[in-house]
């Protein structure tokens, strides 16, 4: 099995910053692609940022300048750093995972379980 494990979260002031961690863990071989996505109240979630095995990045028009998406292959983990944040950026973020697992053939694709993002005053 694998887990994804999310931290960062929370509440922040129009403008301010914060950066969330995604890490993966359990039986995997490797990790293709690691990506974020967030759900807004009442909207559909949506992709915010998304990262290749070789390190190919993409972005929302919505956060492109202002988020930066990462990865450290040595610890499974993604990283996330928001910038400039604004109310708009308020969503339930979740990270996904595409991966093959130790002794399992084919690509599975994983969720972490949400972290909260508000940006108020």
């Amino acid at each position: 099995q694998v887990q994804l494990v999310e931290s960062g979260g929370g509440l922040v002031q129009p403008g301010g910053s914060l950066r969330l961690s995604c890490a993966a863990s359990g039986s995997i071989f490797s990790i293709n692609a690691m990506g974020w996505y967030r759900q807004a109240p009442g909207k559909q979630r949506e992709l915010v940022a998304h990262i290749t095995s070789g390190g190919s990045t993409n972005y929302a028009d919505s956060v492109k300048g202002r988020f930066t998406i990462s990865r450290d292959n040595a610890k499974n983990t993604v990283y996330l750093q928001m910038n400039s944040l604004k109310p708009e950026d308020t969503a339930v973020y979740s990270c996904n995972t595409v991966l093959r697992q130790l002794g399992v053939p084919g690509v599975f694709s994983y969720w972490g379980q949400g972290t909260q993002v508000t940006v108020s005053s």
